[in-house]
C-alpha cells in the first residue's frame, strides 16, 4: 500500500510573519516535520504543498519533494486543510499516482517524532479504521467551566461542580500536528473528521499550539526542556 506525507506550508502568515520557515531552536520550523516524516520510513513520498518559492527551496534542502505548487484557490486565508489535501491528491491522480494511505502534517510541529508517526500510521492497518486523530486530554475538566450570565459568573454545568475531577468523563482535543487517514475514505467523505476515527493520545509535553509570538516562545521553552537543554 503506497503512502504519502503531505506537509501543508503556504507562504502567507499574518500573526507570525513567515511562520512556516521561521527559525525554531536552531533551524527552520518546517524542517522538523520533514525530518520526522522521512525518518519514520512510513512514506513512499514526503512532499510539501506550498505556493512559495522560498519554502519550496527550503523543503527540498531538507529532503522533501515539491512536485507542484498550490493554486491560488488553496493559497488564500480561507482555504481549508481539506481543500489543500483534495487538490494535492487530485494532482497526484492526474500524474498516475494513487496512494492508499496518507498523513497530513502541519509545518509547525517541532515536537513530532518519527516514532510517534510510525505508531500512528500503524493504527491505520486496522481494516475498520479510516482516520487516526492525535489528541491530548484537557488539563482542567471542561465540565467545571464557568460562564457569564446576567453580569455574574455561573457554572455552566452546576451538577458537575461537586463531582471529583477523576470521576468526570475525560475530554480531549485535536493537537493540531498531523492526521493519518485512508485516502479512499477521505475522498469519499471529504472531511478529516471521519466516521471511523480512532484516537492517538499524546501528552502535554508533546504538543503546543503555535499561533502567536507568545505561543512561539512557550514552545521553544518547552522544546528545550524536553530535550534536556536550558530554557
Amino acid at each position: 500500500m503506497k503512502s504519502v506525507a503531505i506537509i501543508t506550508a503556504r507562504g502567507g502568515s499574518k500573526r507570525i510573519p513567515r511562520k512556516n520557515i521561521k527559525e525554531f531552536c536552531g533551524k527552520p520550523i518546517l524542517a522538523y516535520s520533514i525530518e520526522a516524516a522521512i525518518a519514520s520510513g512510513c512514506f513512499d513520498v514526503v512532499m510539501v504543498s506550498t505556493d512559495d518559492e522560498e519554502i519550496a527551496d527550503l523543503a527540498k534542502q531538507y529532503g522533501a519533494q515539491v512536485p507542484f505548487f498550490r493554486s491560488e484557490a488553496t493559497a488564500n486565508d480561507y482555504a481549508t486543510t481539506t481543500d489543500v489535501l483534495l487538490e494535492v491528491l487530485g494532482e497526484f491522480e492526474k500524474r498516475g499516482e494513487h496512494f492508499e494511505k496518507a498523513c497530513c502534517i502541519y509545518p509547525t510541529a517541532p515536537f513530532l517524532t518519527a516514532d510517534r508517526l510510525t505508531e500512528a500510521m500503524g493504527l491505520l492497518e486496522d481494516a475498520q479504521t479510516e482516520c487516526v486523530l492525535p489528541v491530548v486530554r484537557f488539563g482542567f475538566p471542561p465540565q467545571r467551566s464557568v460562564v457569564m450570565k446576567d453580569g455574574y459568573l455561573q457554572p455552566k454545568w452546576p451538577e458537575c461542580m461537586p463531582v471529583r475531577s477523576q470521576d468526570l468523563e475525560p475530554f480531549y482535543h485535536d493537537v493540531g500536528q498531523f492526521y493519518c487517514f485512508k485516502v479512499d475514505s477521505f475522498l469519499e467523505q471529504q472531511n478529516l473528521m471521519m466516521k471511523k476515527m480512532v484516537p492517538f493520545e499524546m501528552s502535554e509535553l508533546e504538543v503546543q499550539d503555535i499561533d502567536t509570538p507568545e505561543d512561539w516562545k512557550i514552545a521553544e521553552i518547552k522544546f528545550r526542556m524536553r530535550n534536556g537543554e536550558e530554557a
